[in-house]
C-alpha cells in the first residue's frame, strides 16, 4: 500500500481489479486551511465517478458547485448533527471503469448509477430524499424508501436487490425511535424479513435540502446462479432485529472470482444489546474493532483486505487516539473517511463501517 500525501489530506486509492483497475475507492481525509481541495483529490484520473460522500458544513456544498462546477454523478453531501460546519472531515469516491454507466434521475437530480459486467447489475443511489419535507419525520423515512424503489425501478430493479443501505437522519436523537418504526414498516410491506436483510448505517447527520434524512442503498441482481448473497452474524454481538433495528450486522456477495464483505455500522454495543464504556472513546473503539475484526474473520477476511471504511465520531478530535489504536493493535492504516457526527445512541461515541474483498483467483487486492 502506498500514500500520497497532499497539504495535510491523506488519500487512498484501492483498486478492485488487479488486472484492469475496473473499480476504485478513493477515501480522503484532511486538515489543512483549503476544505474544498479535498474534492479535487478524490476525483479520479479515469474512469466514470458512480457516487462521491463528503462530510463537513453544509454551506461548503455552494462553494464547490461554484468551484468544480455543479456534479454530474449522485453527490451525498452530509453535516454530522454535532459538527459545527466549518470545515469538511472526509470524503469518499466510487469509481468504476466502464463507459455503460447510467445515471439516475429523480425529478431532474441525479441520484444514483447503474453498471454492469459479466456477474450482475449494480445500482449505487447517494442522496435520495423524500417526497415532502413538510411530512412527518417518520413519514419523510417511509417516503424515502418509496423514493429508493421509484429509482431502482428506473434499471428494471427493485428492494429486493438491496444488499446495504446508507441511512443520514437530522436530529437522529430526537426521532430515532419513529425512524425505526417506519423502516420495520416499509420492510413488513414489502416482505424484507422474509428475504435478505440489507446490511445498513443509521447516523446522525443533516443534508443541505432540509429534509428529516438522505438516504442511500447499493443494490445487486445476479446474472447466473454463481452469484450467493448472504446475511452474516456477529460473533461478538446479537441481530440488530432484537433491539427492534432492521438490519443484518453484515452481508457477503460471492462472485465467481472474489468476495465482497460490507460490515454495517458497528459501535460499542453488548451481547445483549446494550451500550458499553459510556464516557471512553478508547474503550470503545477497542471494542467496536473486536466486534469488526470477529466478523472479519468469521468469513477469512482480515484487517489487509479492507477496501473501504468510514469512522463516524461523537468529537472529530478522537481521530488521532483511532489512529494511535490502530498502531497499537498491529492494524495498518485504513482507506478511511472520517465524519464528525453522533451514532444512534448519545451515550456512543464512536462507530465504524467497513467493506472488505477477498479475491478467489489467488490475486491480492491492488494498493495503489
Amino acid at each position: 500500500m502506498s500514500r500520497s500525501l497532499h497539504e495535510s489530506l491523506q488519500d487512498q486509492v484501492i483498486a478492485l481489479d488487479p488486472s484492469s483497475a475496473r473499480k476504485q475507492f478513493i477515501s480522503a481525509r484532511r486538515g489543512g486551511s483549503d476544505e474544498l481541495s479535498i474534492l479535487a483529490d478524490i476525483s479520479p484520473q479515469s474512469g466514470i465517478n458512480v457516487a462521491q460522500i463528503v462530510f463537513g458544513g453544509n454551506s461548503f456544498q455552494k462553494q464547490a458547485q461554484a468551484r468544480f462546477g455543479k456534479p454530474e454523478w449522485p453527490l451525498f453531501w452530509l453535516q454530522g448533527d454535532v459538527c459545527p460546519g466549518t470545515q469538511i472531515s472526509g470524503a469518499q469516491a466510487f469509481v468504476v471503469d466502464e463507459a455503460t454507466v447510467r445515471y439516475i434521475k429523480l425529478d431532474g437530480r441525479i441520484v444514483g448509477s447503474y453498471w454492469e459486467d459479466d456477474d450482475a447489475d449494480y445500482s449505487l443511489l447517494a442522496g435520495i430524499l423524500p417526497v415532502s419535507f413538510d411530512a412527518t419525520p417518520g413519514g419523510q423515512a417511509y417516503s424515502s424508501f418509496e423514493q429508493i424503489e421509484t429509482a431502482l425501478s428506473k434499471v428494471g430493479m427493485d428492494f429486493s436487490h438491496v444488499v446495504r443501505t446508507w441511512l443520514y437522519l437530522d436530529k437522529l436523537l430526537d426521532w430515532y425511535d419513529e425512524f425505526n418504526v417506519a423502516r420495520t414498516n416499509f420492510f413488513l410491506s414489502r416482505g424484507v424479513f422474509d428475504r435478505l436483510i440489507p446490511a445498513s448505517t443509521g447516523i446522525g447527520a443533516s443534508n443541505p435540502y432540509g429534509a428529516a434524512l438522505a438516504s442511500g442503498v447499493l443494490a445487486i441482481r445476479p446474472k447466473h446462479d454463481q452469484i450467493q448473497i448472504r446475511e452474516v452474524a456477529s460473533p461478538l454481538q446479537c441481530a440488530a432485529t432484537e433491539y427492534r433495528s432492521s438490519f443484518s450486522r453484515a452481508v457477503e456477495v460471492t462472485f465467481p472470482e472474489h468476495r465482497y464483505l460490507t460490515i454495517s455500522g458497528t459501535a460499542s454495543i453488548a451481547p445483549s444489546g446494550e451500550s458499553l464504556y459510556q464516557g471512553d472513546v478508547v474503550k470503545q473503539i477497542h471494542l467496536t474493532l473486536d466486534v469488526v475484526q470477529a466478523i472479519l474473520k468469521s468469513r477469512g477476511y482480515e484487517w489487509a483486505d479492507t477496501v473501504r471504511a468510514i469512522a463516524y465520531f461523537r468529537d472529530i478530535n478522537d481521530l488521532p487516539a483511532f489512529d494511535a489504536i490502530l498502531k497499537e493493535r498491529g492494524i495498518a492504516p485504513l482507506p478511511l473517511a472520517p465524519a464528525h457526527t453522533i451514532v444512534c445512541r448519545d451515550d456512543l461515541l464512536f462507530e465504524i463501517e467497513l467493506d472488505a474483498m477477498k479475491n478467489l483467483l489467488d490475486k491480492a487486492v491492488v494498493y495503489a
